[in-house]
């Protein structure tokens, strides 16, 4: 497998976001080698997981991951965001393994509750929905929305995790975490560079009750 850090640094321009895409390349990856139960091979397969990458700005490294796993091919890196480029400057479902549209901050997490509801209907094995935000996203009313209807309804196959790179304006008392737990959602607090800590609190379940990961990482104001 290319590493992705040359896959990552074959994307580009102004428009890469270079500290967006940093502080989620290590959650990234370990959703994808350790986490998620996706086939690049049959990438609507309806028993998958759910990947919703909310925080769409400066998607550099999950399209790396992306290309890293064989859902889009490597060389489409090389011209991101061009006029004939099918990647934009926020992801879109015209590529392989692209759940959702992204880029407009504060939406990613309804959706990945509605999918959440809507999965739970179905019979048989039930997918997990995984959904990743920025902390400065929890500003967005409609988050606060969607926090407490999937704690309220217990959606247990709905995991959200905030990369936090103390990027948010308003914040919350006691923590991001506590803005979850509030709402009855189970919660863990990691070093965002940490895979084995990562992993732990990706995997984690309780019964009737959504779960959220804090993912700490370096401050965006950092040097």
């Amino acid at each position: 497998m290319t590493s992705l850090d040359s896959l990552v640094d074959r994307i580009i321009g102004d428009d890469k976001h270079t500290p967006s895409s940093s502080s989620t390349l290590d959650v990234l990856r370990v959703l994808y080698e350790r986490v998620l139960r996706i086939d690049p091979g049959r990438p609507d397969d309806p028993g998958r997981d759910r990947f919703l990458l909310s925080k769409g700005h400066g998607p550099a490294a999950y399209y790396a991951v992306l290309a890293a796993h064989g859902f889009i091919p490597e060389e489409w890196l090389d011209d991101v965001a061009s006029a004939t480029s099918r990647l934009g400057h926020h992801p879109d479902r015209i590529a392989s393994g692209i759940e959702i549209a992204s880029g407009s901050l504060g939406h990613g997490l309804g959706l990945g509750v509605g999918m959440a509801l809507g999965l739970r209907g179905r019979s048989g094995s039930e997918p997990i929905v995984y959904v990743l935000l920025g902390d400065a996203e929890l500003d967005e009313g409609s988050n606060h929305e969607a926090i407490a209807y999937a704690g309220a309804t217990g959606l247990d196959r709905l995991v959200a995790v905030v990369i936090d790179n103390q990027s948010a304006t308003h914040g919350w008392p006691g923590g991001i975490a506590a803005r979850f737990a509030v709402n009855g959602w189970s919660t863990a607090t990691v070093d965002g560079r940490d895979h084995e800590q990562l992993e732990r609190a990706l995997t984690r379940r309780e019964s009737g009750r959504p779960h959220a990961v804090v993912a700490v990482v370096e401050s965006k104001w950092s040097a």
